[in-house]
């Protein structure tokens, strides 16, 4: 035997479905038509059949290249680039008589560089071949054909295979469900790798396959399945299977999808009918969207730019050059006789002058190459990849508690962190921990628990709240009892109805009731330690388990679950002993998000048949009975006061049935859950509301999800950095409206801009059959909403800071095309935006919304399945590795495990890498420019014949080795200030914000002094050492003494200018800087001791000239001096007259002012604006409010509550003063 067998039970009576009785309608007709015409032959011994119909191997690759298109695939992503393709270009030109230089020292550049890009694709692609080959390589049991299973790889799996997987083991392939352990064929599948969801799914096998539950029960095994071909639908699947002659239809119900995870179940038999890149979780799988950073599209307008001048200037050379050479000879005579124009070639010809020019624009197309910058791609890339390590390995943003550091997931996004200007975040499981506490409750109209939220917390700020003054007083006293309990799920407190004295209360029935209810009515399973004894749950939600641990804390402890019983160890009440009870499961009534609520059948030990129902307040309360409504307006209350705290809340409801009723019920139920047609859901809908009626009123439940720690303290910093933050929920709105006043994006004095469409007029609107005039009135109420809220913003003075709330439905309306622009414009204008009841497409939709329009960098952060399109559209999305599941994470740029680690990875790394990436990109085109114009300038002097100044290994090897490496240390190590100052100033965020670091002022201003260098040096050379004896013997310069000495200049000019750039030095960059000036000085030694048919014009040039020559040293240090003095007098002014940010911080650091809080109060006063968010600008506003108030008693004017209101309370504008 295979595996334990169990009690036989009936399984499929309690939930919603039985084995295999489905009719075969609508749907099913379509099998063997187009798109339905999959065949598997179930346990095919040879395999045969599958082979003949070549539905491919279970090898999966998402890979990028393999070995035969690494090559062709990565040579093409290279030369797809317009500089690289350019520099292709020079290097085949190079070999023509064309070129001002040798081919080879051309071309080994560009091989360096290029090689260099394709080692990081094929490390990168290496690395996921081998994620590949280890996901490939797993082991999975398959039916050799004789009755037995031997382990396979899951690469070997074949359509038709039967295949046994084993508890907490992954499935292979998508499969039918054939048989499980159980004997009614059930099992319980994880899908978090597909859908982010943790709950548990439960899935069932026809009746026909259930009884093969053996090893050996396989010999003889036939069946052919027919289904619909390979799709992207997760949900959905039509097919049917042929068993002795008898077909019999295949749902959802009997699919197991790969990547997801067999769990509490021992095992399961499968057939497999997609392998592969055809299983739907391949068929889902798409590249992420294609992200590059401001910054980058920036640099590319630079170097069309370049390329522009680069034409520019080899257009007007060779004009130049064409009439200068057509002057060359003149009435027979030559005047440039030294270059004998009579006897030359077409590259001189005076007679073909028009030639001649083309020619040299070629020439001169290669000559100025120089001003492109070869390895700024490469350079950038190697930077990004290393900043992501230092990312990677921060470990202030690790969490040990989920053992979770931050990782990078792209590095192409790094400095585009340093220039956020609106965070559009997710709430559950984002800014709360998706954790749920039992905290309160309220029981036969009397309110228990005596806990404090953060909401609550944060209400006690606000002067209307006398919920807010009660604490205050009993503020302390609280925070001691909050911190007795330490049970995880369970923050109650209340002596009344804890330890059992709940059996002393008035109503103890109903209190019993309650209790049972919520030990009874879930699908959560438990699991016991064997070690410890002790029990916990595994629930669909965080809901559901915190239900179960509060009912097992106040007395009624669930600890074991059968496929048809659920038992309990309750507190007798007459006894006040613990005995153990047993309820039978009829049937689950699943919770949905229409449905709104769930509930269970039950029959007790008494025989009693019982529904045990729980839900949403919207829809529990019509369905209590007249006489059930005995604690009805004080549970409302208290439903209310506990939405105002920020809690989730649910009504129970029971009622009992009788026999006839029951099984009318299960009859119609069973029969239409075995429907397959388009409106089964509605006919199952409605026998369950048939029966969830007339139910008696027991109480309600209210839980917390908690504020993740920090998210207060980061919003706050955020806020001061000018980052602007919404928030896209799909709670509620009151819920939502609370969670910002714990969070402090809401405070009290804030105007609250509500737009809803939740109103009696829009409700009865939708009851028209009218649809579209329905639509249009609503519609019409939510822009009248919107422009009066357009008119109060505009009416707002400075200090005024408003919140738009707008919920799912109006903001439906509010994304349409003639909407958007009034409902972006009055967002942009309020200090913070909720978005409640939000769908994903909504979410997505208004990340799309905000970066389209306002051009501006958007975050979007999110921890569910339901946010990924919301990261995918904003321009970096971040994943936080929470408790729903990891799709989220794979959908993102970087993940994070806490919010609060958004403060550090913005405000630290983020504006390092950005001032990192500006810096470096500004001096490469700097240095770029520094040298091509001496390459320009030695042309003008030498009449643009195309000669040039530098030897032709010079000029390859400029910005490969000589001056690349104090760039990558620039982009990896600078600082301008440190992390902590970083936080302590949020304000220096916004140099990236406004881009002022990578402003056109900026490059210009870098581009400028490049040519002033450029030219200094050039003209200081030429002027000095044009007549000047340069040797002992009188001898005086030649061009290779000449060109030695401007690149040597050019050398140390441009490496110290780096020096003077940088802000913080370490031994690394004092490697690479003088490393550089040095290595300068050896490869010309080196090079010019190689013989002169290889090394030319260097041969023995530093030997023999430039070395014993004083006169090359003097001019090198005065040129250097003359060429940075520029720069040092115009930065010296600006700092010391015209300081940016983050050099007053500099300033206040140099001058030890650092820990004085006068001084350093003073500068951040600048980080602090009326219309920001966060606890500090709400301080701020208290105390402009109590000043306000201080004055406007000396005039004792009338306290005024103002609400705007459109037609009814709950649309329109409110203001909350």
């Amino acid at each position: 035997m295979a595996g334990g067998r169990r009690r036989r039970h009936h399984f499929g009576r309690i939930h919603a479905f039985t084995c295999g009785k489905a009719s075969m309608k609508e749907e099913h007709s379509l099998i063997g038509g187009p798109g339905f015409s999959r065949k598997v032959y179930c346990n095919d011994p040879e395999r045969a059949t599958a082979s003949l119909i070549n539905y491919g191997d279970n090898y999966v690759r998402t890979t990028k290249y393999t070995l035969a298109t690494f090559l062709p695939k990565s040579l093409f992503e290279q030369f797809r680039r317009v500089a690289n393709f350019y520099f292709l270009v020079c290097a085949v030109l190079s070999f023509f008589p064309v070129s001002p230089y040798s081919g080879v020292s051309n071309v080994v550049p560009l091989l360096v560089v290029v090689a260099a890009t394709m080692a990081k694709e094929f490390i990168e692609d290496f690395r996921r071949k081998q994620q590949d080959i280890e996901m490939n390589n797993r082991k999975v049991k398959v039916h050799d054909g004789g009755g037995d299973f031997s382990y396979s790889k899951w690469r070997d799996l074949k359509v038709g295979d039967i295949v046994r997987v084993e508890k907490d083991e992954f499935f292979p392939a998508d499969l039918i469900l054939l048989s499980s352990n159980y004997d009614d064929a059930i099992c319980y599948v994880e899908t978090m790798n597909l859908d982010g969801e943790t709950n548990l799914k439960l899935k069932q096998a026809l009746e026909e396959t259930s009884k093969v539950q053996e090893d050996s029960s396989f010999q003889n095994f036939r069946a052919v399945i027919t289904c619909e071909d390979p799709n992207a639908n997760l949900y959905t699947f039509v097919g049917s299977m042929e068993i002795e002659d008898q077909q019999h239809p295949l749902a959802p119900q009997q699919l197991l999808l790969r990547d997801s995870k067999l769990r509490n179940t021992d095992f399961v038999y499968g057939v497999v009918i997609f392998t592969g890149h055809d299983t739907k979780v391949m068929q889902n799988a798409t590249d992420p969207p294609s992200k590059r950073s401001k910054i980058e599209k920036r640099m590319d307008k630079i170097i069309y730019c370049l390329f522009f001048l680069l034409i520019l200037i080899s257009f007007i050379g060779s004009i130049f050059f064409g009439i200068t050479t057509d002057d060359d000879i003149e009435n027979g005579r030559m005047k440039r006789w030294y270059l004998r124009p009579d006897d030359t070639d077409i590259f001189f010809d005076p007679n073909e002058p028009v030639a001649a020019a083309i020619l040299h624009f070629l020439t001169a197309l290669m000559l100025y190459s120089y001003l492109i910058p070869i390895s700024l791609y490469v350079s950038i890339e190697i930077v990004k990849v290393l900043q992501s390590i230092f990312i990677n390995q921060d470990v202030k943003m690790y969490h040990a508690e989920t053992d979770k550091p931050a990782h990078a997931r792209t590095s192409n996004l790094n400095e585009e962190l340093g220039q956020v200007d609106t965070i559009l975040s997710d709430k559950t499981g984002t800014l709360t921990c998706n954790s749920m506490e039992f905290i309160k409750c309220s029981i036969a109209g009397v309110a228990y628990g005596r806990g404090v939220t953060e909401v609550e917390r944060a209400l006690s700020t606000r002067h209307e709240s006398d919920f807010g003054k009660e604490l205050r007083e009993n503020n302390n006293s609280a925070k001691v009892r909050e911190s007795k309990t330490s049970v995880k799920g369970f923050n109650f407190m209340d002596e009344r109805i804890m330890n059992g004295n709940w059996i002393k209360e008035p109503n103890a029935n109903v209190i019993q009731n309650f209790l049972r209810l919520l030990a009874v009515c879930h699908t959560a399973i438990p699991e016991v330690d064997e070690g410890t004894g002790k029990v916990s749950y595994e629930a669909e939600s965080p809901d559901e388990a915190a239900f179960v641990i509060a009912a097992r804390e106040l007395g009624f402890e669930f600890y074991e679950r059968t496929h048809t019983t659920i038992s309990l160890r309750e507190l007798d009440p007459i006894t006040g002993l613990k005995v153990q009870r047993s309820y039978k499961f009829l049937n689950v009534l699943e919770f949905s998000s229409a449905r709104k609520r769930m509930s269970v059948i039950v029959r007790d030990e008494e025989g009693k048949l019982l529904l045990l129902s729980k839900g949403a307040d919207s829809v529990m309360f019509e369905r209590i009975a007249k006489n059930g409504r005995q604690f009805e307006e004080n549970t409302k209350q208290h439903i209310s006061e506990y939405a105002d705290s920020g809690l989730r809340t649910l009504i129970l409801a029971y009622r009992e049935l009788n026999e006839e009723e029951y099984n009318q019920f299960n009859k119609e139920f069973t029969q239409a859950k075995n429907l397959v047609s388009a409106d089964q859901e509605q006919i199952v809908e409605s026998i369950i509301q048939n029966i969830e009626k007339d139910l008696i009123l027991l109480g309600a439940t209210a839980v917390e999800d908690k504020l993740q720690d920090g998210v207060p303290e980061c919003i706050d910093k955020l806020a001061q950095a000018g980052i602007k933050l919404w928030v896209l929920t799909g709670d509620k709105m009151e819920t939502a409206i609370n969670i910002g006043f714990a969070c402090s994006l809401l405070r009290q004095g804030m105007k609250q801009i509500i737009i809803s469409s939740d109103t009696p007029e829009n409700k009865s609107l939708e009851k028209m059959e009218d649809k579209a005039a329905a639509d249009a009135a609503i519609k019409a109420s939510v822009i009248r909403q919107l422009r009066e809220a357009s008119a109060l913003l505009s009416s707002s003075d400075e200090y005024e800071a408003l919140a738009l709330i707008i919920d799912g439905k109006s903001l439906t309306y509010a994304l349409e095309d003639d909407v958007n622009d009034l409902f972006l414009e009055l967002a942009i204008g309020c200090a913070s935006v909720i978005c409640c009841r939000s769908s994903p497409k909504q979410k997505a939709l208004v990340t799309r919304l905000v970066k389209m329009r306002t051009g501006s960098t958007t975050l979007a952060i999110g921890d569910g399945a339901n946010d990924v399109g919301m990261l995918q559209e904003a321009d970096i999305g971040i994943g936080i590795s929470g408790v729903e599941g990891m799709q989220a994470v794979m959908s993102s740029d970087i993940a994070i495990a806490q919010f609060r680690f958004l403060e550090r990875l913005l405000l630290v790394h983020g504006h390092w890498c950005y001032r990192r990436i500006s810096s470096m990109i500004c001096y490469f085109f700097y240095k770029n420019i520094a040298f091509g114009f001496t390459l320009f300038f030695f042309e003008i002097y030498a009449s643009f014949s195309g000669q040039p100044a530098y030897n032709d290994w010079f000029m390859s090897l400029y910005n490969v080795f000589f001056t690349s490496l104090p760039v990558i240390a620039l982009g990896v190590f600078d600082q301008d200030v440190s992390s902590k100052l970083c936080l302590k100033f949020p304000l220096l965020y916004q140099e990236g914000i406004q881009n002022i670091l990578f402003s056109w002022k900026r490059i210009i201003g870098w581009i400028v002094n490049g040519v002033v260098t450029s030219a200094i040096i050039f003209f200081f050379c030429m002027r000095t050492m044009e007549h000047q004896a340069f040797r002992k013997g009188g001898q005086v310069v030649e061009l290779e003494v000449l060109g030695a000495t401007m690149y040597t200049c050019v050398v140390w000019v441009v490496n110290c200018q780096m020096a003077l750039s940088i802000s913080y030095f370490t031994y690394v960059q004092h490697i690479f800087i003088w490393g550089s000036i040095i290595f300068w000085y050896i490869f010309l030694l080196a090079y010019g001791a190689i013989d002169p048919s290889f090394s030319t014009t260097a041969y023995k040039v530093l030997v023999e000239a430039l070395a014993p020559a004083p006169y090359f040293w003097i001019i090198t240090l005065l040129i250097l001096i003359a060429s940075l003095l520029p720069y040092f007098v115009y930065a010296s002014i600006q700092m010391r007259f015209f300081p940016m940010y983050h050099q007053m911080i500099q300033w206040i650091r140099k001058d030890g002012q650092t820990s004085d809080p006068e001084y350093c109060n003073v500068v951040r006063q600048r980080s602090i604006r009326n219309t920001t968010v966060g606890f500090t600008a709400r301080l701020e506003a208290s105390k402009r409010f109590n000043a306000s108030r201080r004055v406007e008693s000396y005039t004792k004017p009338e306290t005024t509550s103002v609400r705007f209101e459109s037609s009814k309370r709950s649309e329109g504008l409110s203001e909350d003063r």
